[in-house]
């Protein structure tokens, strides 16, 4: 029985769960932070091989440290869970030839500057504009399942591609390239691989993935400074900060943060979005007799998914968060996973329900930090469902799914899909 060593420390056997990538592909990591909501919201842990960090757990406070760039920053420190060994590695590749900085590691004044950059693009008015672009992409790939003849792989046949290409299409990158786009990706985000015995075996090179990402986006920089379009490439080619063109640097993390988040989270969400439903026959009962129930779908599968399961802060000076002493340099974990089932925001938080009101799920961020891109991953499942739902009669499982085993970014890795068309 897991117990707490004083009121502040997190038991080990939990502070190591919390940090497992396998939990995240079971229930074991809710289980944890399920515990910690309980017995200690805001606590210290020191898993084995990482340095001490608080582990936020409630929407509230998350929040309330989401909306204080100033004194929870983001740029001196890890982002991320990272553990002693794979921070000497992050620290030299910072240092690297082709070291990129992106969004998540700015800090104010810095941040505003470059999020302004392209944030006009993912704004209502603009997205209206791509609508039925993205409405024809979805009909595609809705075509594709519905060729399979009642049985596929959900992800690989429509959840890994259908975003890529919607993000692709808007950065500029042709479609013969999105395949270079997702290796890179997944190369990026891969769960290190480990034996039977659990030893380490495979550590994806990601920094050989950084550096064709660099080779390949410079080019279409030179390009678009030449021959400007009307894509986002050459918005991020061509813009200014106090009056000079961006860094390598900064342009680099630039086209990764939209290349890859911009498709891999939005992956996870629509994986996540059938998943639940085939778990849950009586939820697309509901939905099939009710498509304006849609909305409440997106933002229940995206509360129930939470793509993004955490960030890093560190604190900028002593403060006192939930009547804990914050020191200046603490780092903190921000759990939007167990922000997603916090008791005290939704009612019966480990139930997925389309029909839920009052969704206040945390998925996004809060605050300046908050997803650039939340609208046009709103509006891509929105579509998609619009057009799937039609055009389904029943969905089940073939076969168990499979979870992706990461702590970061995470969602279903494979789903047999059964279905009858309508």
């Amino acid at each position: 029985m897991t117990a707490l060593v004083d009121d502040v420390t997190i038991p080990l056997d939990i502070a190591n769960t919390v940090v497992d990538p396998q939990a995240y592909a079971s229930d074991r990591a809710q289980e944890a932070f399920r515990w910690l909501r309980a017995h200690n919201p805001l606590g210290l842990a020191a898993p084995d091989n990482y340095e001490p960090f608080w582990i936020v757990t409630k929407l509230d406070d998350i929040k309330e440290v989401g909306l204080n760039n100033k004194l929870y920053a983001s740029g001196d420190r890890q982002i991320i869970l990272t553990s002693r060994e794979d921070m000497e590695r992050v620290n030299a590749a910072r240092q690297g030839q082709n070291a990129a900085k992106n969004l998540i590691q700015m800090d104010p004044p810095e941040h505003a500057k470059y999020r302004l950059i392209t944030q006009s693009w993912f704004l209502p008015q603009n997205l209206r504009k791509i609508e039925g672009e993205v409405r024809a992409t979805a009909r595609r790939f809705v075509d594709r399942l519905l060729a399979t003849g009642g049985s596929c792989d959900f992800v690989s046949t429509v959840a890994l591609g259908f975003p890529m290409n919607v993000i692709m299409t808007i950065l500029g990158v042709p479609e013969e390239d999105e395949p270079l786009m997702h290796k890179l990706t997944q190369q990026i985000f891969a769960p290190d691989e480990h034996d039977e015995h659990g030893e380490p075996a495979h550590k994806p090179n990601r920094e050989a993935a950084v550096a064709e990402f660099a080779q390949y986006f410079s080019k279409l920089t030179d390009d678009r400074r030449r021959n400007p379009v009307g894509d986002l490439a050459t918005v991020i080619a061509n813009a200014q900060i106090d009056g000079q063109h961006m860094q390598p640097r900064e342009t680099l993390g630039y086209y990764i943060l939209i290349a890859t988040a911009g498709h891999d989270t939005t992956t996870n969400a629509i994986a996540g979005s059938m998943l639940s439903l085939c778990e849950n026959p009586d939820e697309f009962t509901k939905l099939k007799a009710n498509p304006a129930l849609i909305p409440g779908l997106v933002e229940e599968s995206i509360r129930w998914t939470t793509p993004v399961k955490h960030f890093m802060r560190n604190a900028k000076q002593d403060t006192v968060l939930r009547d804990r002493k914050i020191a200046k340099g603490d780092l903190l974990m921000l759990s939007y996973y167990s922000a997603n089932r916090d008791e005290d925001v939704f009612e019966d938080p480990y139930q997925f329900r389309v029909d839920r009101t009052s969704n206040k799920q945390l998925a996004f961020g809060h605050g300046a930090h908050s997803c650039l891109g939340q609208l046009l991953a709103r509006m891509e499942l929105r579509i998609l469902w619009e057009e799937l739902l039609p055009r389904l009669k029943s969905i089940g499982l073939d076969g168990p799914a499979t979870i992706t085993p990461l702590n970061f970014i995470n969602g279903p890795k494979s789903i047999p899909l059964k279905f009858a068309a309508s």
